[in-house]
């Protein structure tokens, strides 16, 4: 169990330092990627309120009608369409990328490229 504890560290100790830097506000307001090995869940968050204003994750009705894993690159990247289109569907259409201490590689970077082709700015 060491060895969990000290992966979990490592990466609150990143996500600290990645969210020191970065905040969301009512023009740019921050998109926070959370990963797990089978899903990822995405929020556009204003930090000034303190309000979600859209959210999306691989275990929603939107995601499960593409039929793709949510624990692939192909699915991280659906997701980021979809996240794209909510989006700019609520009027958002700058945001703030913070990965949640995690490298941009693999998912999440997929996430993320996806999410600039929807027509998201970051």
């Amino acid at each position: 169990m060491k060895k969990l504890q000290k992966k979990q560290a490592g990466l609150a100790r990143r996500h600290r330092r990645v969210r020191a830097k970065i905040s969301g506000t009512a023009a740019r307001p921050r998109m926070c990627v959370t990963r797990s090995n089978s899903n990822m869940y995405v929020q556009i968050i204003d930090d000034v309120t303190r309000t979600t204003l859209c959210g999306v994750s691989t275990l929603g009705a939107d995601f499960k009608a593409t039929g793709v894993s949510g624990a692939t690159v192909e699915g991280a990247s659906k997701l980021g369409e979809i996240v794209g289109k909510k989006a700019q569907e609520a009027g958002i259409n700058e945001v703030v990328f913070d990965r949640g201490g995690h490298l941009y590689h693999g998912r999440i970077k997929a996430l993320a490229e996806a999410a600039r082709e929807a027509g998201l700015k970051f």
